[in-house]
């Protein structure tokens, strides 16, 4: 039980969790189908998560892919900046963006989210600004700049706006996980398997 965890276990356990359920959260208020989510962190906090997301949307226009490619970037975003949340009760639960940024720069391993963003980002460019020739360096740079900081922003006010949902989540998942059997050596590693069954009866879920 979460209960046996060392304290810095379960705080790794938290903010991975956070990171995943911001996914989670975040996809589901735009509309986006959810399944399971998944969590693993060893006793020297190691760690590995999963939020699933069905990404199948029809799309039969250009606005419409705008608006899919946007919303991508916003749920992408969104694990980082729920990682910097809280556990504990406060008022306001703020992001912290300049941690934010370091985890989606490599720190905590969400450097994959990072790499996504960079390439539905240049795609969005493309859309939007059809016009720019490939040798105005400066234009686009200024573009990728203007959609990247549009986003960001509406990323942490969704991420600040449903922050309670967010950590209550994440703390249910935590309190799901369970040392895990090593056949033979010591156990070392607590995880915890949802569907999206299971999650749909959690409270805030519901």
């Amino acid at each position: 039980m979460t209960t046996k965890l060392h304290a810095a276990v379960r705080d790794r356990a938290l903010r991975i969790a956070h990171h995943e359920m911001g996914h989670y959260v975040v996809a589901r208020s735009l509309g986006f189908e959810t399944g399971g989510v998944t969590l693993t962190v060893t006793m020297d906090l190691r760690h590995k998560g999963g939020a699933t997301i069905n990404l199948v949307q029809p799309i039969a226009s250009m606005d419409a892919m705008k608006a899919y490619l946007e919303a991508r970037i916003i749920i992408l975003l969104a694990g980082a900046m729920a990682q910097t949340l809280p556990s504990a009760p406060v008022g306001a639960k703020r992001v912290d963006l300049s941690e934010a940024a370091a985890i989606l720069k490599g720190a905590l391993g969400a450097e994959r989210d990072d790499a996504k963003i960079s390439e539905l980002r240049h795609l969005l460019r493309n859309i939007t600004y059809p016009d720019t020739g490939l040798t105005s360096s400066e234009c686009i740079a200024a573009e990728l700049k203007t959609i990247n900081d549009r986003l960001w922003l509406r990323a942490q006010e969704m991420v600040e706006a449903l922050a309670d949902t967010i950590t209550e989540l994440g703390a249910a998942v935590v309190d799901r996980m369970v040392l895990v059997e090593q056949w033979g050596r010591p156990a070392d590693t607590y995880e915890v398997v949802l569907t999206g069954e299971r999650l749909e009866r959690i409270g805030p879920v519901r």
